[in-house]
Parts: structure tokens; sequence; C-alpha cells
């Protein structure tokens, strides 16, 4: 075994990965760019490598300085992570020329798996199936079009390089099938520097089930498999281990079949096998069909290792070392039930746009699992996925798995930053997802449910204006009395005015034409008889936990900012790159329009028409790097179009 290794990554992974390099006696070095320079992952490590630069590119994507990095500070080993270069091939050369040893798969083996369409013939010769489609080297619009036509709509078109979603999208409509493609195929070479796309039949109601295995480069064992179907625009949400309704004859056919994948190309180290299963008639040892692999660690391991007791981190290492695989095939045992979310900075309810910013609070409860790469005070920037952590939950079936994931969930707290804290809780007790009735395509299907933002109970308010008048603790016997008069005065709350009065033994609040009884007792505050909830005071805000983060702005009286703009402007809602502008000056454009392509947090952002109107003037020319809230499109003022 190695003494030393340099991780290739930052964020939770890295930190992952130097926990199992400390218990295993192994020094962890850490790489970092410059917004990077005080992260958790460097903090963690026992030596750290300055690459400088902002952006992956200008940082975790130089192959070369990382290989340097490792040879400077005496590692013997590179673990890539997941993402970044953990699916590079030319990088697992460099490193092996380097004379380091490369924690993952052979380039060779990377090469067979890189590219799905290539992958797809491979597999259907190793005797597993894979989905009817077009998986050939001709891209001629026309011919995939005419492909399209022949399998028969709905096809979904995929990226054949890279994966996470980028570069996919479902097409229902002929008509619709070339903006599809032109968009599929920007996405997919800004994320991988590969347009290439293959076209496949669209499983109306699917699930995604994948196989983790193991390979020493002659034979291979899988880990069971993990259900990844509960996914929002092709990327995973919630994932679980073992799938809900999987029966033993079909654990088997797809167990037997990732095995032959894996071994048809010689693996070596952790990797998944994805299929697409077709939920309509049950799980059948015949309804699945081979996606692609993935040739790395995954991000839902963790639920893999929850079941079967493994550190596959652990055995990623000694895999490379050249030691034997840890356990045959007979002695994996499966046991119990574990289910994992991804708590990002995000904005459900506005499609699920990233967010940055400080995070000035971030607490998590006992009792699961927490793989996170940042602490409070951390900033999430945009040059990085906004991931903050990932809660894994376990019980003896699924039902406690998820009860305790619901409950985890509930008492996560996090201010300073928009997430979907409160949209995870909201689908871990979705009643078709407790019921185990679980497909792609359900998060779609109700997202207005699952990410509608309940107003705040009056409670929550008046307890909000307590704190924000410094009532909330602990205070003097007279206070909250003038002379002659209990005191009476209002608090401003977010959009609500809040009027506190003094009463006897405590407050009486109007709040949202309601009356809330406040009164202090030996534990503290109650209100209309009910206790108190979490928060936090940051700044001109108040974020209360109330079953997810309920964020309230304290405004200052005498602030008087400037009016917004309206349905005239289209801004910019983050950080970006400007990868197209679709109208110039004088343009007639109707309601949901494409305007504006930016690239940011790894996506590609439409930003469409907000109403009919005339273009006025255009802010923002292509390659233009904005900031949140530029003026990109102004649309001339209602009723004087006819002039414009």
């Amino acid at each position: 075994m190695f003494s030393r290794l340099l991780i290739a990554n930052r964020g939770e992974i890295a930190c992952r990965i130097a926990r199992t390099c400390r218990r295993m006696g192994i020094e962890s070095v850490a790489v970092y760019s410059e917004p990077d320079a005080e992260a958790l992952h460097v903090r963690m490590a026992d030596r750290a490598v300055a690459l400088g630069g902002r952006t992956p590119a200008e940082s975790y994507l130089r192959g070369e300085a990382i290989i340097a990095a490792a040879l400077a500070e005496g590692a013997e080993a590179i673990h890539p992570g997941y993402g970044f270069l953990s699916e590079n091939a030319e990088f697992a050369e460099a490193v092996a020329a380097a004379g380091l040893i490369f924690i993952g798969p052979s380039a060779e083996a990377i090469r067979a798996m890189g590219l799905k369409d290539a992958a797809k013939r491979l597999m259907a010769e190793a005797g597993v199936p894979v989905v009817p489609g077009y998986h050939g080297e001709n891209q001629h619009p026309e011919h995939l079009a005419g492909a399209a036509d022949g399998i028969g709509y709905p096809v979904l078109i995929k990226a054949v390089a890279g994966g996470g979603g980028k570069g996919m999208r479902r097409v229902d409509r002929a008509e619709d099938f070339a903006e599809a493609l032109a968009s599929a195929r920007a996405e997919a070479e800004a994320a991988f520097g590969n347009g290439d796309v293959l076209v496949e039949k669209y499983i109306r109601t699917p699930r995604h089930i994948e196989m983790q295995v193991f390979g020493d480069g002659i034979r291979a064992v899988h880990l069971y498999e993990r259900d990844c179907s509960l996914q929002r625009r092709h990327q995973k949400v919630l994932e679980e281990a073992p799938a809900p309704g999987m029966t033993a004859d079909m654990r088997a056919a797809m167990g037997a079949a990732a095995v032959r994948a894996a071994e048809a190309i010689g693996y070596r180290g952790a990797g998944t096998v994805e299929f697409i299963v077709d939920a309509a008639g049950g799980l059948e040892p015949d309804g699945f069909w081979f996606m692609e692999m993935n040739t790395r660690l995954q991000v839902e391991h963790p639920v893999t290792e929850a079941v079967t007791g493994l550190d596959l981190v652990e055995w990623q290492l000694c895999v490379a070392a050249g030691e034997a695989l840890p356990l045959s095939q007979d002695e994996v045992t499966l046991s119990g039930h574990a289910v994992e979310v991804r708590l990002y900075a995000e904005d459900p309810g506005n499609d699920f746009l990233p967010e940055t910013g400080r995070l000035d609070h971030l607490a998590f409860p006992e009792g699961v699992r927490v793989e996170s790469g940042v602490e409070a005070g951390d900033v999430i920037s945009p040059y990085y996925d906004p991931m903050i952590a990932k809660l894994i939950a376990t019980g003896a079936d699924r039902a406690e798995a998820l009860g305790a994931l619901s409950r985890a969930l509930g008492a996560t707290q996090v201010a300073g930053a928009v997430t979907n804290l409160r949209f995870l809780k909201t689908l871990v007790d979705d009643p078709d997802v407790r019921a185990g009735a679980v497909e792609t395509g359900l998060i779609a299907a109700k997202q207005a449910a699952l990410t509608a933002m309940p107003e705040p109970a009056p409670e929550v308010l008046a307890q909000a204006a307590l704190a924000a008048a410094g009532l909330w603790e602990e205070a003097p016997a007279l206070a909250g009395f003038a002379l002659w008069a209990p005191l009476r005065f209002p608090v401003g709350i977010g959009e609500e005015m809040v009027l506190l009065e003094a009463a006897e033994g405590g407050w009486d609040i109007s709040v949202s034409a309601a009356m809330v009884r406040a009164e202090r007792g030996a534990r503290g505050w109650r209100l209309n008889g009910r206790a108190g909830v979490p928060f936090v005071r940051h700044g001109d805000r108040i974020t209360l936990f109330d079953g997810g983060a309920c964020e309230l702005r304290l405004p200052d009286p005498l602030d008087r900012a400037s009016q917004t703009a309206g349905g005239d402007a289209v801004l910019a809602p983050m950080p970006g790159l400007v990868s197209g502008v679709a109208v110039a000056p004088g343009a007639a454009v109707a309601e949901g329009d494409r305007l504006v392509v930016l690239e940011a947090m790894k996506m590609e952002h439409v930003l469409r028409a907000p109403r009919d109107g005339v273009v006025e003037a255009v802010g923002v020319a292509e390659g233009a790097q904005v900031e949140a809230g530029a003026v990109l499109i102004r649309l001339a003022e209602r009723g004087m179009e006819d002039t414009a």
C-alpha cells in the first residue's frame, strides 16, 4: 500500500477520500483553486498545493499541474474522485507515464465506456441488453432526425460523452427535434468538448436502477443495486438501496449483466453500470437495458456502503495497490435500507436555478451520515457545483430509512443561501415516494406541489418580530412598558407589518389578520401555546427553521430602493457567460421566446421573454461575462411598441 496520495478534486468527495486515507494511515495531499484556498478539503488534508485560477479549466482540470504537484509532494498515487478528470483517459495515461498510480480503471477501459454510442455497441456484443436507438457515427442533423422518425417519438437525445444530464433532451414531436438537437449539442460541447449525440427510444415509465461493480482487471463482482429514479432534468435527486420492489430473479439477472459488462473490458476498480427499466409492468428480468457505465466512484456510493457495510474508497485503494478483491460475490451481503438526498444551493421556486452566497449558518442533526465539503461561513461560488451536502439515512427497512431521513431534513438548518431543503423533505414525505411508486418523471409531474412554498404561519412571523425587537431573549422586568401605558409599536418583517402590544405576562401580536398571544414561561416563549422554533439572525435577515428555512428580511425604514424594472427587463439571475443572443433591437417577441443563453454552474440556462413586446435594447454580446442582476435585454414600455 502506498503512503501518500494526492486527491485531484474538491468539496465533499475530497473530504470523503481524505477521511479514509487518514483511517488507513495514508497521508493526503489536497489541491485547490483561488476560491478554495480556505476550503474544508484543504483544511482536512495533511498537505495542500495551490493550482491557481478560479474556474475548473484554470485549476482542477489542469492535469499537468496536478501531476507535477503529486511528484513535488512525494505522492505515489492520485485519486480523481468524480467529475473533473475522473473519466479522462488521457489524464489516466499521463499519471501512469509519470510513474504514479491512478486510482481508477485503465485508460483503455475509460475509453471503451467513455462514449455512449461505442459502449452500447460493445455491450450488445457482450450479451448485455441495450435500449433500441441510433448509436452510429453519422451526426448530420437530417440523418439524426430520420433516425428519430424511425425509432418513433418520444425519443431521447443524449450526448455520447459525459453525464449528469448535460446534453440530454427529450423530444416528443418531430417539429421540435431540430431545436432540441442544437441545444443538446451546444450544452454537450460546452461541458465535454464533444457535441456528438445518440438518439434512443424514450421509455415512458422509466426507472433508473444501477449496479455497483468492482473489478481487479480480470474478474468482477457487484455490490447490489441502487435506485436513482427520482430525478430532475436527468440529474439524480434521491438515491436508495436496495431498489423498491426488486425481485431476486431480476437482481440476479441485472447483477450478472453488470459483471459481464465489467469483465468484457477488463475493468479495475469501482464502476457503476446504469440500466433503464420499464416500470409499467413491474420489475421483470427481461425488462431492463444498459444505458452507460460510469468508470469512477459515484456521488451516491454511500448508500451502497450503508447496506453492505463496506468502505468503497478503501476497496479502490486496495485494488489500485495490486491487492485482490477483498470479497468474493458470495461474501458480499445486503442488509437494511439506505436513502440519500443531495442538498443544493438552488431555488426550487425559480425552476431550481443555482444560487450563490455565504452560508451564514449550517447545522445538521445527529443520527444521519452527512457528506459535506463546506462549513458555516463558507461561500457557494459560481464556479463549481452548488452542492452543500449529502444526507444519508438508514433503517431496518425502507419505511424506517425514509422516516429517519424526513426527520433529519426537518432538523437541518441552513441560512444565508436559498436551498432545496424544503423541497427534499416534501419529496421524501410524498405518498407515492413512500409507497415505492418511483419513476424518473415523478418530480416533473408533481413539481408545482413539491416546490410550493407555504406562507409562514402567524406564530413564525410573531416570533420573528419578537426577535427583531430584541425581546426573544430574557428581558428586564419592565420591558415593553412606557410611562403610564403599555408599549405598542410596529415591526417590519418581510412584506408584513407586525404590531406588538405589551400585555400582562407577554405580548399580543397582530400579524396577517390574526392575533398571536406570546407568553414567556420558565422554558421560554410560547406562541398561541406552541413552542418557538430555532432561528438565527444574520445581518438584516432572520431565518427560522420551521420544517425548512423561512428567511425574512428586516427592512431598513430609511431605505428608499429604486423601483424594479418589472416585466420590461430581463436580468441575469446569476453570474455567468453569455453563450448566445437570439434577438436584436427592434425585434418583436412573444412571451416565452428565447432571448439569451447563459452558461453558469456547468449548465445552460435559456432566458425567455417575460411578455409580448418589442426589444428596445440589447445590453450584452455573445461571449460576455455578466454579474447577477445585469440587464441583458430591455423591452419597450407597454404602449410604446408601435413607436419603437
